[in-house]
Order: structure tokens, then C-alpha cells, then sequence
């Protein structure tokens, strides 16, 4: 063998491991809900934060609560989701370091122009709920454990109504990301809650509008979570608290602030 062989293999065995755990170091899962994947948040913010710190986030996009589920079984290094009181108890049994706020949205009430249960206008989520269910028109769930499947049952709720006793019949529970059952409610005729970013990037609208909006029960918070290294060691804790700390960042809230769907800001930053 001539040096100049010797000297390929000595670099294949001895540096290219090297430079590959200086890679791998600086890379992490991102374990996030659906909508922002679905509005092209990622998109937009990946690249600026792979140019600011050097970290390439791998975005696992989910319903809220399988992404909570992916990041409990240590498939992840940071979670980003929606739904509050669920990011609390997964860092009340050790799995997250911290919960911060990070930006808010809100949630809309979609359906067909021709509105079969007259809700255009109201600022009553639960009411208008009721109003569906009364006139038994067509509603599509997501029915995923979603942070927006949450949030939606939660109304129900409130509008002392349980739905998935209609199951199957005028309550439809697509057990399928946002995009795909915004398509089947629009497919079918039916009414959906969705969040605002999702709607407003979705591109199969039809004769679909939001009829209801601007209840503060429609509110829609996202946190954002590093995932504890004592309950999931492999956890890459310096790059998965640099994605954190970016995007708390005056620098990144600024960056959450400026991304627009068609002219429209649809994530506003709140982190303290």
C-alpha cells in the first residue's frame, strides 16, 4: 500500500468520526405540533437559526399530544406545541427542564359560505358549538389528541355538549393532521376549528370562511420545552437549549413577529 493510501485510510478511520460527532453536536429533533410545520413557520426560521448558531433543527411535526408522547420516550430534544396544561405536566414528571411561553395565535371557526347553522358573526365559541349541534350540520374533528383537538373539546365542554356521542354520524373524527381534515371539511361541507396560521397558509379553501372569531376562549398559546437530559441522557442539551434560547431571543421574537402569509402576521411572540 502507498502512502497516499495509508494516509485515505488513517483519515477515514481516525478523522472523518471526528468530524462527524462535531456534526451530529450540532444537531437536534425538534418534536413540534402540526400548525406551525403547516404555516411554514419552520421554513422560515430554521435557516436564520442554522446561520446564528450553527444548529440544524430536524422537525418531527405531530399532533401536539404524539408529540408529547415522541418526546417522553426520548425522540427528541426540544417540544414545541400548544397545549398548556398538558407541557406542564410533561415537565412535572421530569421531562422538561423549563416551559416558556413563546408566541400566541388564535383559533377560528371555519365552515361553508352557505352557513346551515347560522353562526357567521359570533364571537360565542361555545354557542356557536351548540348551534352546530342542535341542527345536527356537519363538523370535523380532528380527533388526534392535537393541542387544536384539545382546545376544540374543551369548548365542547363548555357548551355542556359531548359530541363523540354523534361519532360517525354529524360529528366526523378524521384522527388526521390539520391540513388533511381542513380537506375534509371542505370536502364534505362540514365546519372545523382550526388555528388561524394553518387556515391562512391552507390552499384548498373553496367557498369556506371563518365564521366565528375573536372569543377570548379561541386564544391559542405555544411553549416551547428542552427535554430533560435526566430522564433522556442522549439528550443534546448545549444545541437544544441554543434553539431555545434563539428563539426566546429578542432577535428571535422579532423573527416570530415578521413572518407573514400573504401580507397577514399570523404568530405573535410573547415570550417573558
Amino acid at each position: 500500500m502507498d502512502n497516499s493510501a495509508i494516509r485515505r485510510v488513517l483519515f477515514a478511520l481516525l478523522v472523518l468520526p471526528c468530524i462527524t460527532g462535531l456534526a451530529m453536536a450540532d444537531r437536534i429533533i425538534v418534536q413540534s405540533t402540526t400548525s406551525t410545520r403547516n404555516a411554514g413557520l419552520y421554513d422560515y426560521l430554521l435557516p436564520i437559526i442554522k446561520a446564528d448558531t450553527g444548529v440544524t433543527a430536524h422537525v418531527v411535526a405531530v399532533g401536539t399530544g404524539q408529540a408529547i408522547k415522541n418526546a417522553e420516550r426520548c425522540d427528541g430534544d426540544v417540544l414545541l406545541v400548544h397545549a398548556r396544561a398538558s407541557e406542564q405536566q410533561f415537565v412535572a414528571n421530569g421531562f422538561g427542564v423549563e416551559r416558556f411561553d413563546l408566541m400566541y395565535n388564535d383559533f377560528v371557526i371555519i365552515g361553508p359560505s352557505h352557513d346551515p347553522a347560522g353562526i357567521h358573526g359570533m364571537m360565542d365559541a361555545t354557542g356557536a358549538l351548540a348551534k352546530i349541534a342542535h341542527s345536527k350540520a356537519l363538523f370535523a374533528s380532528r380527533g388526534d389528541e392535537s393541542g387544536t383537538h384539545q382546545a376544540e373539546l374543551h369548548l365542547w365542554k363548555g357548551a355542556d355538549i359531548d359530541p363523540t356521542q354523534a361519532s360517525g354520524q354529524w360529528y366526523r373524527e378524521t384522527g388526521s393532521g390539520m391540513g388533511a381534515t381542513l380537506n375534509t371539511a371542505v370536502g364534505m361541507g362540514a365546519y372545523v376549528m382550526s388555528d388561524r396560521a394553518s387556515w391562512a397558509k391552507f390552499g384548498n379553501k373553496g367557498d369556506f370562511k371563518i365564521h366565528v372569531e375573536g372569543d377570548l376562549t379561541l386564544f391559542n398559546q405555544y411553549g416551547v420545552i428542552l427535554v430533560s437530559a435526566t430522564k433522556c441522557p442522549a439528550t443534546n442539551s448545549k444545541a437544544g437549549q441554543q434553539f431555545v434560547d434563539w428563539l426566546l431571543s429578542e432577535r428571535g421574537q422579532r423573527a416570530i413577529a415578521s413572518y407573514q402569509i400573504n401580507g397577514e402576521q399570523v404568530f405573535y411572540p410573547n415570550a417573558r
